[in-house]
């Protein structure tokens, strides 16, 4: 589709019909629960609406700065790799206020305490308040693309899938300090790291038996001896002797699709793959068309996750 109707009066007849039939497909590919990340000048694509706002506030607003252009080069390219699982999509943003609003959803209902009567904010209710803040500074004085927040967000997704050590992040950091000192950045790794703790980015750390018995939790928490073997929990006063460093899953799964770098490859399988009988991911394999007969419900979710467990 053409897409220099993008540059008609958003009055006229002719951009408000285009604009209906580009929604339509646009919805159709990338829509997930029924939003799309709004591309309006105001929204820039950080904040997620359902068609019928997006569409009045293209309408009002008209598209930001560089979208025709991003549009026109992702379907010049999108049957290359990297448009596939969108790693190089430059123009994208992440959905912070969704980030936040999803990992202290408990927080913000308890904030109207009973009966709509205002309470008082507690410790997560602390950390919701102060990430909404960082959420909203610029990276640096007129920046309209990142918050601080998102960079920081953005600069630990560049570490994983480059594989950058810790001392390379540090490093990092500190040349972009250097060459950019108007930027709100933090001072180190270990800075960089408390601030997305609370974004539930952290493991909790459970005390186990040396001999691997059991974990010192539920009706173990408070044991100092292991009731299976017998062993000290301790090697020294207030030193662990083994710890299990635990990741929750359900978090890390749900933090996947409010990056707008990686919540498109999550539903990949169902929105962008070519389907046909050759196998090029797991979504071809006969079990994963077996577990989708058996449970249709879970099927029809595209941004349900399948977990299989593989050994070589």
């Amino acid at each position: 589709m053409d897409q220099n109707w993008m540059n008609f009066p958003r009055g006229s007849e002719g951009f408000k019909v285009a604009l209906n039939i580009f929604l339509n497909g646009y919805f159709t590919k990338n829509a997930i629960g029924g939003q799309i990340f709004c591309p309006c000048k105001k929204c820039s694509r950080r904040f997620c609406h359902s068609r019928d706002v997006v569409y009045d506030h293209l309408i009002v607003d008209g598209f930001v700065k560089g979208f025709r252009e991003w549009v026109v080069q992702r379907e010049a390219s999108s049957s290359t790799s990297n448009d596939m699982y969108g790693i190089n999509d430059q123009n994208t943003y992440d959905d912070i206020d969704g980030l936040l609003h999803d990992t202290f959803i408990k927080v913000e209902e308890g904030l109207n305490g009973d009966q709509g009567v205002p309470s008082e904010p507690n410790e997560e209710a602390i950390k919701f308040y102060k990430l909404v803040e960082e959420g909203k500074q610029e990276l640096y004085p007129g920046c309209k693309t990142f918050s601080m927040l998102s960079f920081i967000i953005r600069l630990f997704l560049f570490q994983v899938l480059n594989g950058l050590s810790n001392t390379a992040f540090g490093d990092l950091l500190e040349l972009l300090k250097e060459v950019f000192p108007m930027a709100r950045l933090p001072k180190s790794y270990n800075e960089s790291k408390n601030i997305i703790k609370d974004l539930g980015f952290d493991y909790k750390k459970i005390h186990a038996c040396p001999n691997d018995c059991i974990l010192y939790r539920k009706e173990y928490e408070g044991a100092d001896v292991c009731p299976k073997c017998e062993t000290s929990r301790w090697k020294s006063k207030n030193v662990p002797a083994k710890v299990l460093r635990h990741f929750p899953l359900k978090p890390k799964l749900q933090r996947l699709f409010m990056c707008s770098k990686t919540a498109g490859s999550m539903v990949w399988h169902d929105k962008e793959r070519t389907k046909d009988d050759k196998i090029r991911h797991p979504a071809y394999a006969q079990s994963w068309k077996d577990f989708d007969e058996t449970y249709p419900d879970f099927k029809i979710e595209p941004r349900n996750v399948r977990l299989a467990l593989a050994s070589d």
